[in-house]
């Protein structure tokens, strides 16, 4: 009650300093917070990180592009506000504990130039439906921190539950998924190689951008436990040069 004491007061404030009644400037802030008008400049820098350099549409479509793995963000302004959209991009275990969804380090500014993007997304066309195989979930018998566990819940909706590279989402995504089953191409990657890109997601790596980062969701602990059990997916090592025991 305090704060919003000392909040009307600035606004009396600032609006005696404009000649404008509080009322009517109070009114004019709250239209501008609803709005979060975006310039064509906005828009068009929004769609194309969208696009080109975040993993959003790894996992989500928009407007037909994109992945199947979480819900569409087509129309997710009518569904979310403003706020919800924001806080899912900052910390989604916060806010639905549990998900598979990183969080996906980017600037402040960037973080809400896209939540004020999806917001606006609320008259687009109906998304399509999908609904995941029923397989894609916890396989039997192994505990949670399991790297089976683990591998079939953030990476066989791509890479395939034996590591084929083709995982339910894999058709929707622009490149296709790492088969990690090859032998042939994971020993050309090193150990490091793929821990960097777990962590660091694919674009660090000059790789698809789709492919999230999941440095900050996962421990490092789990992600040396998920190259190892790729590792058994291809039944290889990487290339002679990285290896501890040259």
């Amino acid at each position: 009650m305090r704060m919003i004491g000392v909040a009307r007061l600035a606004v009396a404030a600032v609006a005696l300093f404009c000649g404008m009644p509080a009322s009517a400037l109070a009114q004019a802030a709250a239209a501008r917070r609803a709005s979060h008008a975006l310039s064509a400049f906005a828009v068009a820098k929004a769609e194309r990180l969208l696009r080109d350099r975040l993993p959003c549409l790894g996992c989500h479509e928009l407007g037909g592009d994109g992945g199947r793995i979480g819900p569409s963000l087509s129309n997710v302004g009518a569904r979310r506000s403003r706020d919800h959209i924001a806080a899912m991009i900052g910390d989604p275990q916060r806010i639905v504990p549990g998900t598979i969804m990183p969080k996906v380090r980017m600037s402040a500014a960037t973080a809400a130039l896209i939540a004020d993007y999806l917001s606006r997304r609320a008259r687009s066309q109906e998304p399509p439906a999908f609904a995941p195989p029923p397989s894609y979930g916890t396989p039997s018998g192994t505990p949670p921190g399991d790297p089976a566990t683990v591998y079939h819940r953030f990476c066989a909706p791509c890479h395939g539950l034996t590591g084929d590279g083709d995982g339910y989402n894999a058709p929707f995504l622009s490149v296709r998924p790492t088969a990690h089953a090859s032998a042939a191409y994971m020993s050309t990657r090193s150990d490091d190689a793929l821990y960097d890109a777990i962590a660091g997601g694919g674009y660090i790596m000059n790789r698809s951008a789709r492919m999230p980062p999941f440095g900050v969701t996962l421990s490092a602990a789990q992600i040396r436990g998920l190259v190892a059990y790729l590792r058994t997916l291809c039944g290889c090592a990487g290339p002679a040069w990285s290896r501890d025991d040259r």
